[in-house]
């Protein structure tokens, strides 16, 4: 490029940089250089010299979930707003590949490492992810923590929380409230931190209304639609009574309604049904589902946001945020039918 515009490689580095003053017709002739070039510059090299558009690293299961887009979306729109980059990774569910990931983006030096989504916090993951958030501090990154709980009080991180647990105990006493009493939960994963906070809401909503828990009706499952349709078959072949289901995600309650209609029971005439996290899908079923609404694309802005704050020094910028869920209700909950 300086031999094509005519000067030395320094008076290219300088205009290139624009940390020098070089005369109007140098730097002509070398952005002429440039266009006719297409030159295009080592990003990976800037951002090694601290010179280069800073980089926010989103770590996640996996990019084609609903809420895991959403969230992406959010990151997206606020690191876009300020002028940064997003860099998307995903696990497939690997933690050991999680904990793969935060080092290398350590060591491309990103701004943030944004880990999206619930975990099972082992021993051995917490004193690993906890040695990386003080890594990460130390060269003035930050580790960010997004739907899921805090590693330990005194850990340099972030965490972006919505009230989990309060949306489960919203969305049971939703259907008490209309009078079931036997409430079948599809999604239980023990040690799973998002599935653990819903459970515990459901519990939590039926002692209040003076409701015994009853283990047959605590199903495990994953929160995917197999796992919906596979544990709804399940309790009605094993005659197990219940009035209503609440799936612990709007992907589990689409199973559970397909096993519901395999078996001749309508929703909500004879089986209420409640979802959690309103993705756009639930509103376009038939009927449409009462669920949990989530705010999840705020939930990746507000990460985002917490963390350029605090890089661009913003008064006041938070550690740690919960934000608000509600129940959204729709036609996939009635009261429980009249007894035969």
């Amino acid at each position: 490029m300086a031999r094509q515009a005519g000067v030395s490689v320094a008076t290219v580095s300088r205009v290139l940089a624009d940390n020098y003053p070089v005369t109007h017709a140098t730097r002509a002739k070398v952005l002429r250089a440039v266009r006719q070039l297409d030159y295009v510059a080592n990003a990976h090299a800037k951002a090694l010299a601290g010179t280069g558009v800073e980089t926010l690293a989103l770590v996640l299961d996996d990019i084609t979930w609903s809420a895991f887009a959403q969230i992406g979306a959010g990151v997206e729109q606020e690191a876009a707003r300020r002028g940064r980059l997003c860099l998307v990774c995903t696990t497939q569910g690997d933690r050991q590949r999680e904990l793969t990931v935060v080092n290398l983006m350590r060591e491309q030096h990103a701004a943030a490492v944004i880990l999206v989504g619930g975990i099972q916090y082992t021993t051995e993951y917490r004193e690993r992810m906890s040695k990386f958030a003080r890594s990460l501090d130390s060269v003035g990154s930050r580790l960010v923590l997004c739907g899921r709980p805090p590693l330990a009080d005194d850990l340099p991180a972030t965490v972006v929380e919505y009230d989990n647990e309060g949306g489960a105990y919203g969305a049971t006493a939703h259907l008490l409230s209309l009078g079931h009493r036997r409430i079948l939960f599809v999604g239980v994963q023990e040690g799973q931190s998002t599935a653990d906070g819903r459970l515990l809401g459901y519990r939590r909503a039926l002692a209040d209304y003076q409701v015994a828990a009853v283990p047959a009706l605590e199903r495990e499952g994953l929160f995917q639609r197999d796992a919906g349709l596979r544990a709804v078959r399940e309790a009605l072949r094993e005659r197990v009574a219940f009035t209503a289901v609440f799936a612990a995600t709007d992907m589990v309650a689409l199973g559970a309604l397909e096993a519901l209609r395999e078996a001749g029971l309508r929703v909500p005439e004879d089986v209420s049904l409640v979802g959690y996290d309103d993705i756009p899908m639930a509103s376009e079923l038939t009927p449409r589902l009462t669920t949990v609404h989530v705010p999840y694309q705020e939930l990746g802005r507000t990460a985002a946001r917490l963390v350029l704050d605090r890089r661009e020094g913003v008064g006041g910028a938070e550690d740690r945020v919960l934000l608000s869920t509600h129940v959204v209700v729709r036609g996939s909950t009635a009261p429980p039918p009249a007894p035969a």
